[in-house]
């Protein structure tokens, strides 16, 4: 459907301003999103991430003030037993760091704008970790995958990924068919049904549709507060005053708990952040003039088509590949050393490539497929790692949400970095590293599903063609 043709009926947009949405929030409000990669910090500039959650962590990162803090489960990448265990692990250490604070929590489960991840485990998960540690049950869980900036928006309960003016429903585009998180439904209830296995029926599903939203904060709040405990929400969101309706509908509530399942830019909204300007080359802040490495681990279609505009616009740029087939069989350590020596050697003369082969390799089922992708990640890892100990790069762009937080977390040994801003509109977020090895080394996280053609290429240039 052409998005002319989606959009056209709807009700004109609620003017709202961030500042309006800032000043209604109660400063001891704080949000901690589990972001199950780290690509969940693209939306959002000046606030705290962390890889570890240590009680030293929260507690450093609530001090700060910041209305939102993000830890990094990267849950995406793990098994449903492992990801639940972590949730529970950052609930309770959230929950002590916050009440010796004096902050109240409110979870968000922040996971990709195209439906892929563990729902409703995380979610699941979060609401009895909060009630066993003492807390209220949250009463509704909010659905909010929409990410307008990158495309994704939902009307009337449909979640669309819109490219180049057609809106095609998501059940229907290449992300649907993921290997481990794959789904057949658009309509966001039908979703909650199909992910759930029916324990969640389509029609117990409330849809909190554009044309509540644009009647008002009033009617958004009303429409909510009637809702039975327990409601899962389907949110409708095709703008950012869309979001920030639901915001300060949400703080009207009171104490009626709730728990976010999000796409990026929700976080922004709800905090009541304007949408941030790409940063400024002139404040990256730079402590090495080798070239600097970018490393492309995701599949989907759109990294590949960016991977192949950023060769032909920077032809000089030297690529090193690391065959996925070597790095599962007994070849792993060799190709591995051959290929860091390789790398670190051509930083020396300027930006360097480093990607996996673009044939997707998976497995007979979705836990082998992760499992391939887990020993793919730890060998980008394990290269990454080599490199920075030889030849420190002047940046890392880290392409892929599996990838950009193993390469944080493990290779760059990042445990704190404050999110600087975006490196284009709305998307790409730019991390300055505050621990840890990369401490002078922008770090760039581009989720694989963003951006057009040559997104990736422009990014590159604003790096390193900066002096």
């Amino acid at each position: 459907m052409h998005i002319d043709a989606l959009l056209a009926p709807l009700p004109a947009p609620v003017a709202i301003d961030a500042a309006d949405v800032a000043d209604a929030r109660d400063p001891r409000d704080v949000l901690v999103v589990l972001d199950d990669d780290p690509t969940g910090t693209q939306s959002v500039a000046h606030l705290p991430v962390l890889t570890r959650w240590e009680r030293e962590d929260l507690d450093g990162a609530f001090a700060t003030g910041a209305a939102a803090v993000y830890v990094l489960t990267n849950t995406r990448s793990l098994d449903e037993d492992t990801a639940a265990g972590r949730n529970r692990e950052i609930v309770a250490v959230a929950l002590a760091a916050a009440e010796a604070a004096g902050r109240h929590v409110t979870f968000v489960s922040r996971s990709d704008s195209t439906l892929r991840g563990h729902f409703p485990l995380e979610t699941d998960v979060l609401s009895a970790e909060i009630a066993a540690h003492g807390g209220k049950t949250p009463e509704l869980t909010l659905l909010v995958p929409a990410f307008p900036e990158a495309g994704r928006i939902t009307v009337d309960s449909v979640h669309y990924w819109a490219v180049d003016g057609e809106a095609t429903p998501v059940g229907e585009t290449p992300f649907a068919k993921d290997a481990t998180f794959g789904f057949s439904s658009s309509d966001l209830r039908d979703w909650v049904a199909e992910k759930t296995s029916g324990r969640i029926p389509a029609t117990d599903v409330a849809a909190l549709t554009v044309g509540i939203i644009r009647s008002g904060v009033d009617a958004v709040t009303s429409f909510l507060r009637e809702l039975p405990a327990g409601t899962v929400v389907a949110v409708d969101v095709v703008e950012e005053s869309d979001m920030r309706v639901v915001a300060l509908a949400l703080n009207a509530l009171g104490d009626r708990g709730v728990l976010l399942r999000v796409g990026p830019p929700y976080v922004r909204a709800h905090i009541g952040q304007e949408i941030a300007q790409p940063v400024d080359s002139e404040d990256i802040p730079f402590a090495h003039h080798r070239g600097g490495l970018v490393v492309v681990g995701s599949h989907v279609p759109l990294t590949t088509q960016q991977l192949d505009e950023l060769r032909r616009a920077r032809p000089e740029t030297a690529t090193i590949e690391l065959d996925v087939r070597r790095l599962i069989d007994e070849r792993r350590e060799a190709h591995l050393d051959a290929q860091s020596r390789a790398v670190a050697e051509a930083l020396e003369s300027g930006t360097v490539i480093v990607h996996t082969t673009r044939e997707l390799v998976t497995g007979t089922t979705g836990e082998a497929s992760l499992e391939i992708a887990r020993q793919v990640s730890s060998a980008v890892v394990e290269l990454v790692r080599r490199v920075l100990a030889i030849a420190p790069p002047r940046f890392v762009i880290a392409k892929g949400g599996i990838t950009s937080s193993d390469v944080a977390s493990e290779a760059l040994e990042i445990r704190r970095a404050t999110v600087l801003g975006p490196m284009l509109p709305g998307i790409v977020s730019l991390w300055q590293p505050e621990t840890g090895p990369a401490v002078g080394i922008p770090y760039i996280v581009f989720a694989g599903n963003v951006g057009v053609a040559d997104s990736l290429a422009r990014v590159v240039a604003t790096l390193a063609d900066t002096h």
